[in-house]
C-alpha cells in the first residue's frame, strides 16, 4: 500500500525555463538508466524475495519506493523547465512564437523547431509535460528491467544500474548552467552512490555469492586466461597470480591458445591446474549447495492456500 506525500523528497528548483534541457532530462525519466527503470526493476526483483529473503525484500521495496520519489523530482524539474510552454500551446487561435520562451528571436525559433523535429512527440503530443520516453523520444520499455530470480545476479545488476545512472547525472550536469537544477541533479547522483553501497553490502551479506547461482563451474576452465591478441603479452591481476574470489586458485596464462587447444584435443583433455578442487569435489559441492538452496527456499515458501499479508499478526506486533 502506498501513500503519496505532496512534498518532494528533495525540493526541486529551477532558475529559468529551459525546454532544451528539459528534453535531455527525459533520459532520467523514461530512459534505459532512468528512475522509472530503477523503480520497476527493484519492485520486480522484490516479489521473489518476499518469503525466502524478507530482509532483502524490504531493501528492494524501500529503494524501489525511493526511486519513485526520484522520478517525481525529475518530473517536477522537467515541468518547471517547460514553464510557459503549456500556456503558449493552449492558444489554439493565435499562432504564438515559442521562440520567445527561449528569450530569442527568429534564430531561437528555428533552433526550437529543429529540437522538435528530433523528438516531435515531446511537445506535439505532451503539450509541455514529461513523457515516458528517453531524450530521443523512444518509449520506455519493460526490456530495461533486469530480474533473474537469483539474488546474487540481481544485486550485481542493481550495482551496475546505479553506476550507469550516476554517470548519466554527471553528464547531464555539464549541459546546464542553472545552479538550482545542478543542485537537484547532484542530490539524485549522490543517492545513486548510496544505493550502490546498499546493494554491495547486501551482496556481501550472502555467504557464498560467487559464482552467481548454485553450480560452481568446471575447475579446468574457471582460471584459464587465453591471450587472444597479437604482440607483447600483457599481464595483470586479471591473468596472473591468485584469482579474486576462489582462494588458492591461480590464473593459468595460455600464451598460444591455438597450440593449447590442439594439444588438449579442444580442451577436452585440459588438466585441473593450480586448483584447490578436483572435479569430484566440485560435483559434491554442487549437490550440497543445490540441496541447501532448495531447502532454504522451500522452508520459507508455504504450499497450498496462501496470502501475502497477515494483518492480524502485524497489528499484534505493533501493539
Amino acid at each position: 500500500m502506498f501513500h503519496h506525500v505532496k512534498e518532494l523528497q528533495f525540493n526541486a528548483r529551477v532558475s529559468n525555463p529551459d525546454p532544451r534541457f528539459a528534453r535531455l532530462l527525459l533520459e532520467q525519466f523514461g530512459g534505459a538508466n532512468g528512475e522509472l527503470k530503477a523503480a520497476m526493476q527493484y519492485f520486480t526483483q522484490a516479489f521473489g524475495c518476499r518469503q525466502a529473503y524478507p530482509e532483502t525484500y524490504d531493501l528492494l521495496m524501500d529503494i524501489g519506493t525511493e526511486e519513485f520519489s526520484h522520478l517525481e523530482v525529475v518530473g517536477a524539474t522537467i515541468q518547471m523547465l517547460l514553464s510557459g510552454v503549456n500556456g503558449e500551446l493552449k492558444n489554439a487561435v493565435e499562432s504564438t512564437d515559442l521562440g520567445k520562451i527561449l528569450n530569442g528571436g527568429k534564430g531561437a525559433r528555428e533552433d526550437y523547431m529543429h529540437e522538435a523535429l528530433t523528438n516531435p512527440e515531446f511537445l506535439v503530443l505532451s503539450g509541455g509535460t514529461p513523457t515516458v520516453t528517453n531524450a530521443a523520444g523512444v518509449p520506455w520499455s519493460g526490456t530495461y528491467v533486469e530480474a533473474n530470480g537469483e539474488l546474487t545476479v540481481d544485486l550485481r545488476s542493481n550495482i551496475a544500474a546505479e553506476s550507469r545512472a550516476k554517470i548519466v547525472y554527471e553528464y547531464l550536469m555539464q549541459f546546464t548552467d542553472d545552479p538550482l537544477v545542478k543542485e537537484s541533479l547532484g542530490f539524485l547522483m549522490t543517492r545513486e552512490i548510496a544505493h550502490m553501497q546498499m546493494f554491495t553490502a547486501a551482496l556481501d551479506s550472502i555467504a557464498a555469492n560467487f559464482p552467481p547461482g548454485v553450480l560452481q563451474g568446471d575447475p579446468r576452465y574457471t582460471h584459464l586466461y587465453f591471450n587472444m591478441s597479437d604482440g607483447v603479452d600483457v599481464r595483470g591481476r586479471w591473468n596472473q597470480g591468485q584469482g579474486p574470489w576462489n582462494k588458492g586458485e591461480e590464473w593459468v596464462y595460455v600464451s598460444n591458445p591455438h597450440e593449447h587447444v590442439q594439444r588438449t584435443q579442444g580442451l577436452v583433455e585440459q588438466a585441473v591446474e593450480d586448483s584447490s578442487h578436483n572435479l569430484k569435489e566440485i560435483s559434491d559441492l554442487d549437490r550440497r549447495m543445490s540441496q541447501a538452496r532448495y531447502e532454504e527456499v522451500k522452508k520459507a515458501v508455504p504450499t497450498g492456500r496462501a496470502q501475502w499479508s497477515d494483518y492480524k499478526e502485524r497489528a499484534r506486533k505493533q501493539g
